[in-house]
């Protein structure tokens, strides 16, 4: 009898499939929208204003005609993925990050491995707590090296930086997409009640890394039972044993280049609001530096560029082939409905189970709508008032709607910044799921907990 996860499809045919799916809502469901006026250069939901227009049974060849559409509205994810394969690829092959990430853990020793995986597990939550998800892409590949080096795997290394930083920006007590959004929607304090945030947020990466550390007990038991086993670690693996290892001057300079891009880039996020584009330029300035320290020719550059690409290709096209899935619905003026739907089917429910339920479908919506702030603006005015009916704080229902969208991340095919990540330390999307599909359970009990702690306090704005 097959086991659960050998039913999985490929991403490429799940991403299909859904897009399918998509295109059959537009003959299934009635097509409706809401008004939206614009706030801060973004359309936002008016409350109460939905209503049906003509449905729109959209030809099959809108599934293929959408495709261009929805590569073009991600085009900022897809080039900030192939900008920080660049950058990698340039980078690691300077031999600085082999150097650096050698000398460490032989500095470290044998006997703090699951402190350096439980720290490097925070670390990676804290970039996502304040830098946002897909900015910290060019991270990823180090705690591949890094994982590795310490006899662990490639899907230990998804664990530490991917388990990490998603958990990090989808608990985020200061996300300014999502929590800072929806708070703007429910007209609350930015960052308000964060102190329950932050506990649970703690806690969440607490859990992430006691798994990982767990993972990796298991795997240095019997390696050939690892998730990871026998997955293509070229190009990540150290070249020579732990003790040979030892910092140069160049790996100084090129490690102190490398701390530079990321303190500006943290100022130019919080100062200056910079956003992929900018990002995606810091990284390709690094990268003209690094090529300085390549004993290469051109013709060999010019490769190794083109082979970092080719390595964060199979990342960057999942991104775009997920965005067509909103482009079909918007199509077909499906998106709303769905919203619709889902929101009125709270109504009549006790207090606890309504908040509950929030977290529910706001889950559901992340398949569909993955972008955070997206969400916020598309459901947040709808299900303010909805709250209010139900006797639930603004506080409640911004913590539901971030909870929901938060922790269903680490699963979401849709959810493009995942998909890549994963796909660049080389794990398949159905090893993943396997390894992750734990922690979301136990994420999921630990939220609603929390969402039903908000209720009883009820949870205010201080």
């Amino acid at each position: 009898m097959k086991k659960w996860y050998e039913y999985i499809p490929h991403p490429v045919i799940i991403l299909f499939g859904m897009i399918v799916l998509a295109w059959l809502f537009t003959y299934i469901l009635p097509a409706g929208e809401f008004d939206r006026v614009e706030i801060d250069g973004k359309m936002k939901v008016v409350a109460g204003s939905f209503h049906f227009v003509e449905s729109l049974k959209l030809s099959p060849a809108v599934i293929f005609q959408s495709m261009p559409k929805g590569y073009k509205a991600a085009i900022e994810v897809i080039f900030i993925i192939v900008a920080s394969g660049i950058m990698f690829g340039v980078l690691n092959a300077t031999g600085a990050v082999e150097n650096v990430v050698g000398s460490f853990v032989k500095t470290l020793g044998k006997n703090n491995q699951n402190v350096l995986i439980a720290g490097m597990t925070f670390v990676y939550g804290v970039l996502g707590m304040f830098i946002g998800y897909e900015n910290n892409i060019a991270m990823i590949p180090i705690a591949a090296v890094l994982s590795l080096a310490i006899g662990g795997d490639l899907v230990l290394a998804t664990g530490i930086a991917v388990g990490g930083v998603t958990v990090g920006f989808g608990l985020s007590p200061f996300n300014p997409y999502t929590v800072g959004t929806a708070q703007r929607i429910a007209d609350l304090p930015l960052f308000s009640g964060a102190l329950l945030r932050i506990i649970l947020c703690i806690l969440g990466l607490a859990i992430m890394a006691w798994y990982n550390i767990s993972y990796f007990k298991k795997i240095k038991v019997n390696p050939e039972k690892g998730l990871g086993y026998e997955l293509d670690s070229s190009g990540f693996s150290l070249s020579k044993p732990i003790e040979s290892f030892k910092m140069h001057w160049k790996d100084w300079l090129i490690l102190g280049a490398f701390v530079a891009m990321l303190i500006i880039m943290i100022y130019g996020v919080f100062e200056y609001k910079w956003y992929l584009s900018d990002i995606s330029a810091l990284f390709l300035i690094l990268t003209f530096f690094l090529i300085f320290f390549l004993k290469k020719s051109n013709i060999e550059i010019g490769e190794l560029v083109l082979d970092s690409v080719a390595k964060v290709a199979p990342g960057a096209f999942m991104v775009g082939f997920a965005a067509t899935i909103r482009i079909v619905m918007e199509e077909g003026k499906v998106s709303d409905s769905i919203t619709y739907f889902l929101a009125n089917s709270l109504e009549g429910l006790p207090n606890y189970l309504s908040a509950v339920g929030m977290v529910i479908t706001q889950s559901l919506m992340n398949f569909m709508i993955p972008s955070g702030s997206g969400q916020a603006l598309a459901t947040m005015p709808i299900l303010i008032p909805l709250g209010e009916m139900l006797h639930l704080t603004k506080q409640t229902v911004v913590l539901a709607f971030q909870v929901g969208d938060g922790v269903s991340n680490l699963i979401n095919p849709t959810f493009g910044g995942l998909i890549a990540m994963i796909a660049i330390c080389r794990v398949p999307f159905e090893r993943w799921l396997r390894f992750i599909a734990p922690v979301v359970a136990i994420l999921i009990a630990l939220a609603i907990i929390f969402v039903v702690i908000s209720v009883m306090i009820n949870y205010g704005p201080a």
